[in-house]
């Protein structure tokens, strides 16, 4: 394969028959063209993804890959179908040179070839190219523009996301300092629920609504659910000891406090926002799977997923933690209590799934346990009947 040095363009020159090939290049050379030359189609296959020439002068009749072929294997590749192929062919025929062209060709001529029709067939092509190149390159730089952008927008909607998680939690939060017996309780109920609902979607049950999206949903809303307890009297909220009737009744509102807050943001950002499925844990997650909760008396199916399995985690964690009312009890105590409530406050499902992952609660629970408080679980029998309001609540 031979290249003339220095050239304003290249030339690549398909033909079997050296002498075509010496002609063409004599043809060319002078007039500052860079000539390479192939002698069969492998070649020229090889040669253009090697050198990517400007043009490419093919004769029809080649050993190994015929011309045609070669055309339409470079016309169908991305990489190649804008490099510009002339047809140089002994053959005649009207139908050959037709076939040249639905292959792909962008010119023809045929053999002896008139050197100032080669000439102005190639200033063509390159004119030709020179445009397709440029449109090329705005192309590619509005491309890397578009990608660009579209990594900004992705890192700032990043950025808006973790903002949110973050204010959501700090609200959360905010709302639990008024009980500073609470401790992690919001870090371990998220991560209760995202072990039960992995567990709910790897059993078969709700697979195909409990996906990534709604387990980072469900991770990020879950510490909302007792957000209206800021509008309970601290009297009431902090009473070391059980409830009146009258009490509960207004402790039972933290639910419709809550849930009517996030419902009233929600629609504020625009229907079905990061906020919904907070609004629907706050509104619903004291509701019963046999219809006995509050603040709406759903049941089953009636009480949202995530509200159901939030149900459940925050009853595990209130049993096992410190509260003005009571000690914290043991995992297995708990698991006493939860597991009669299948099909009664809970869905049958989810005590089923809470019982194959129960010792990751229990690890989760070892994990982020509030150390400020010491458990008095000799005193278990006789705070039964505030652990049973625990669980009411």
């Amino acid at each position: 394969m031979t290249q003339a040095n220095g050239a304003t363009a290249t030339i690549l020159v398909v033909d079997d028959l050296v002498e075509n090939v010496h002609y063409l290049t004599k043809v060319l050379a002078p007039k500052g063209y860079g000539v390479y030359s192939a002698q069969d189609g492998e070649e020229a296959l090889d040669a253009v993804a090697k050198y990517a020439p400007d043009i490419i002068l093919l004769d029809l009749v080649l050993p190994k890959i015929g011309g045609l072929e070669v055309c339409r294997r470079l016309k169908a590749d991305d990489a190649t179908y804008h490099i510009p192929i002339v047809v140089i062919t002994g053959v005649s025929e009207r139908e050959t040179n037709l076939k040249a062209i639905d292959a792909g060709a962008d010119d023809y001529l045929t053999k002896p070839v008139d050197a100032p029709m080669l000439h102005a067939r190639i200033r063509s092509c390159l004119r030709a190219k020179s445009l397709q190149d440029q449109v090329f390159g705005y192309q590619h730089k509005l491309e890397e523009a578009n990608h660009n952008l579209e990594e900004r927008i992705r890192e700032r909607t990043r950025q808006l996301e973790r903002t949110q998680h973050v204010t959501v939690f700090a609200l959360a939060r905010l709302a639990e300092s008024r009980d500073t017996e609470t401790g992690e309780h919001l870090s371990r109920i998220r991560r209760y629920v995202q072990v039960l609902a992995q567990q709910l979607a790897e059993s078969g049950e709700y697979g195909e609504v409990i996906d990534e999206a709604f387990l980072r949903e469900l991770f990020h809303s879950s510490p909302l659910h007792d957000i209206g307890k800021v509008g309970i009297p601290d009297q009431i909220l902090l009473k070391p000891g059980k409830l009146t009737h009258e009490e509960f009744e207004i402790m039972k509102l933290h639910a419709v406090i809550g849930g009517d807050t996030l419902r009233a943001a929600d629609i504020e950002a625009g229907k079905d926002s990061f906020l919904s499925m907070g609004r629907d844990i706050a509104y619903y997650h004291h509701e019963k799977w046999n219809g006995n909760g509050y603040p709406s008396g759903l049941r089953e199916q009636e009480i949202p997923l995530a509200a159901r399995i939030v149900a459940l985690c925050d009853t595990y964690d209130a049993l096992t933690s410190r509260r003005p009312y009571k000690e914290a009890y043991t995992h297995e105590f708990a698991k006493e209590i939860i597991v009669p409530e299948r099909g009664k406050q809970f869905e049958p499902a989810i005590v089923d799934a809470f019982l194959a992952v129960e010792h990751r609660f229990y690890a989760i629970q070892q994990a982020l346990r509030d150390t400020g408080h010491p458990s008095r679980i000799e005193e278990l029998v006789q705070n039964l009947a505030s652990m049973r309001q625990c669980v009411a609540e």
